[in-house]
C-alpha cells in the first residue's frame, strides 16, 4: 500500500526501522520507504478541471510550486540600439615607428611636415539575428472549479507568470551557453599556440614526471593539490599577459596587426564548477589570498553544453576564415575543458526586441493569449583575447 493516494497509512513501522539504523541498533537494511513517502505525481484519485486537464478539482490546500530563476552568463548581455541587424566594429592596426627628423637636418634641404600617413583601419561586421517566442493562454472562467477562492486563483496566475519569466531566463541562459561553447570550439579549431593551453602536457613537461600524469592519475590526492597550485599560478600568468598590449591570445585576420590589451576588470573567467571548487578547497583554503581573480568577472559553470557531460562540447563552431565570410566548420568534439578566459568584447549578445503582447479577448472561448517575442543578436570575436584551458 502506498501513501500516494487518498488513504491514511500507519508509519510507526518505518519510524522504528529508521531509528534502529540511525542509532546503530541494526545494520544498514533495505527499508520500504515507498509505502510511506508522498512524491509528486501526475495523477490523483480526484476529478480534473476540464480545460487544462492537469489540475484537480478543489481539494484542500494548494501549493504553487514555482520560484524566480535568474539566468547564468547574464554578464554576456550588452547594450545596443533598437534598429538594424548589423553591428560593425572599427579596429585600428599598429603602424611602424619613424625616424625622428629633428636630429637629421641637412643644409639646403627641408622637411616635409605635410606628408600623409593614413590610419590603418579594419572594419568587422556581425550580421543577422535569432528570434523565438513563447505564449500562454489565460482563461477567465474555465479554471473556477480548480480553485477555492479568488486569492488562490491569483496565486496561480502569479506563479504562471513567474514560470513564464523563468522559461525566458533559461532560454537566454542556453543561448549564452551556446555563445561560450562556440567560442571554445572556435579557439580549439583555430588552435593558436597560446590560446589553447594543455595544462597536463605543460605540467608534465615542467615537472619531468615519469610516467607522465594522465587526466585520471593527476586527480589522485597526492598529485591533485600540487597540480592545482601550479594551475593557479599558470592562470595568473595568462591573465597578466592578457593585460599587455600585444597580438597574443587573438586571431589575426586580413593580415592586419591589431594589438589589443585586456585589463583584469575587462576579463571574463569561466571555470568548470568542480574544477574551481577543487582550487578553492586545495589552494585558496590554506591561507587568505587577495588574489588576481577578484578583479576579473569570475563565474562557475556547471557544464558547457550538456548537463550529463559537464566538461565536454560537441558542436560545429562558426569561425572566421581569412579572406572569406564566417563559416560553420567541421564538428569539434572535446572533453576535459576546465575553463575559458576572454575579453568582455569577445562574447556577447544584444536583445533588441523584447515584446510582451496580449491578443484580443476571445469572447466565444473566454480566453486570451500572452505572447513573448525575443529577437537577439549573438557574437563571437576571436580577434579579441581569449584562452581555453584543457586538462590534457
Amino acid at each position: 500500500m502506498s501513501v500516494n493516494n487518498m488513504s491514511i497509512e500507519q508509519a510507526y513501522t518505518l519510524i522504528n526501522a529508521i531509528h534502529a539504523q540511525a542509532t546503530g541498533d541494526t545494520t544498514l537494511t533495505a527499508t520500504d520507504t515507498a509505502s510511506f513517502t508522498s512524491v509528486a505525481q501526475a495523477t490523483l484519485a480526484a476529478g480534473y478541471e476540464p480545460v487544462l486537464n492537469a489540475i484537480t478539482q478543489v481539494l484542500n490546500r494548494t501549493l504553487i510550486a514555482v520560484r524566480p530563476y535568474s539566468r547564468k552568463f547574464a554578464g554576456l548581455e550588452v547594450s545596443g540600439e533598437r534598429w538594424g541587424a548589423i553591428t560593425r566594429k572599427i579596429n585600428f592596426a599598429d603602424r611602424a615607428a619613424e625616424a625622428d627628423a629633428t636630429f637629421a637636418l641637412v643644409d639646403g634641404a627641408s622637411i616635409d611636415q605635410y606628408e600623409v600617413k593614413k590610419a590603418d583601419v579594419l572594419e568587422t561586421r556581425y550580421l543577422g539575428s535569432n528570434v523565438y517566442q513563447g505564449h500562454y493562454t489565460i482563461y477567465t472562467r474555465q479554471l473556477d472549479v480548480a480553485f477555492s477562492s479568488a486569492e488562490e486563483f491569483g496565486r496561480f496566475m502569479s506563479g504562471l507568470m513567474t514560470h513564464f519569466s523563468n522559461e525566458r531566463e533559461q532560454w537566454l541562459e542556453n543561448l549564452s551557453r551556446s555563445i561560450v561553447s562556440n567560442f571554445i570550439g572556435a579557439e580549439i579549431k583555430i588552435n593558436n599556440t597560446e590560446s589553447v593551453v594543455h595544462l597536463l602536457t605543460e605540467y608534465n613537461a615542467a615537472t619531468g614526471a615519469s610516467p607522465a600524469f594522465t587526466a585520471t592519475t593527476i586527480r589522485q590526492p597526492a598529485n591533485w593539490k600540487p597540480f592545482l597550485q601550479w594551475v593557479y599560478a599558470r592562470v595568473a600568468g595568462i591573465t597578466r599577459l592578457m593585460t599587455e598590449r600585444s597580438g597574443l591570445f587573438q586571431q589575426t585576420i586580413t593580415g592586419k596587426k591589431i594589438n589589443r590589451h585586456t585589463p583584469l576588470a575587462d576579463q571574463k573567467v569561466y571555470f568548470l564548477a568542480d574544477f574551481m571548487d577543487a582550487m578553492d578547497a586545495q589552494v585558496l583554503a590554506d591561507t587568505y589570498h587577495d588574489n588576481y581573480l577578484k578583479y576579473a568577472d569570475v563565474e562557475k559553470v556547471s557544464f558547457w553544453q550538456s548537463i550529463e557531460s559537464p566538461d565536454k562540447i560537441s558542436l560545429d563552431p562558426c569561425v572566421y576564415i581569412d579572406s572569406s565570410a564566417a563559416v560553420a566548420t567541421a564538428t569539434v568534439a572535446e572533453d576535459n575543458i576546465m575553463g575559458v578566459i576572454f575579453d568582455r568584447d569577445a562574447c556577447g549578445y544584444n536583445i533588441y526586441q523584447n515584446d510582451l503582447q496580449t491578443s484580443p479577448y476571445n469572447a466565444a472561448g473566454q480566453y486570451y493569449n500572452i505572447f513573448s517575442h525575443v529577437r537577439v543578436q549573438t557574437q563571437n570575436d576571436l580577434t579579441e583575447k581569449g584562452c581555453v584551458l584543457l586538462l590534457d
